[in-house]
């Protein structure tokens, strides 16, 4: 597969200040922006502010990739989307490492498929030439509360639309892990599990990590969240200990294996 080139940073004393008004578990949004355009002004300059991050004096090296801008841009749907741009360029980078190898790419909790989606542009459709399975229930989410934005009969159609002319992506309808049997691949280079419940990402770790070829990644969306996500960190990290892995917590709230 060919790679997206590097393009070099031209311009070392080049700023990038990226802000998106949207976190989450605030209780007096209005008090916390002021108290954060404050922030941003007694700091060094190049910020970061979305996704429950406020960072400075960093290179935000999402924005130094056109080839990801383009990618993120044409994909953003939503303010959330937007915000969670580091998240997505993880997940970039996890692929170019993971493309040189071999098995397919396979995430678990598609919702509306911006993640995949985001991935294929970064390469250019007609250059990937592996496989993204896509596995989600789409019309309805079975985590109690967690149920999404249009995530209602129909929204399974409108993505299957939405990936017209993608014909390396393909998309399983179906709750996790019953709807992999026979219908999964048996290589996998990049696991990306977005599931927003520990049981089912035990299941779905229980099933398909073996299936990750060596040097392949796994990438836990929730992992490094607090709250009502702390459940999967705690049952990701024993379940990890029993096979001698640690997980790489990231500040942008996920997780990340490197399989051996």
């Amino acid at each position: 597969m060919q790679l997206p080139p590097h393009t070099p940073i031209e311009n070392p004393d080049r700023v990038i200040n990226f802000m998106v008004r949207t976190v989450w578990g605030l209780t007096d949004p209005v008090r916390f922006y002021q108290l954060m355009d404050e922030a941003r002004a007694l700091c060094s300059p190049a910020t970061y502010l979305g996704d429950n991050m406020f960072l400075w004096g960093r290179s935000n090296s999402p924005f130094e990739d056109p080839r990801f801008v383009a990618a993120w841009e044409s994909n953003v749907q939503n303010d959330a989307d937007r915000a969670i741009a580091w998240r997505r360029y993880i997940l970039a980078c996890a692929a170019y490492h993971c493309a040189q190898l071999e098995g397919d790419f396979v995430e678990c909790g598609v919702y509306r498929g911006t993640s995949i989606k985001t991935i294929v542009d970064y390469f250019g459709k007609e250059n990937f030439d592996k496989t993204f399975w896509g596995y989600d229930t789409y019309d309805y989410n079975p985590v109690e509360h967690h149920a999404f934005a249009g995530q209602q009969d129909g929204l399974f159609n409108e993505i299957l639309q939405r990936f017209d002319g993608y014909d390396c992506v393909r998309l399983v309808k179906g709750l996790l892990p019953q709807s992999l049997e026979n219908n999964s691949p048996e290589k996998i280079a990049l696991l990306h599990i977005d599931l927003n419940s520990a049981e089912f990402e035990i299941a779905v770790l229980d099933a398909l990590f073996d299936r990750v070829v060596p040097g392949g990644m796994i990438v836990l969306d929730d992992y490094e969240w607090g709250g009502q996500y702390r459940e999967q960190k705690m049952a990701e990290d024993a379940w990890f200990d029993q096979r001698k892995y640690r997980v790489f917590p990231l500040p942008t709230g996920q997780g990340l294996v490197l399989k051996r």
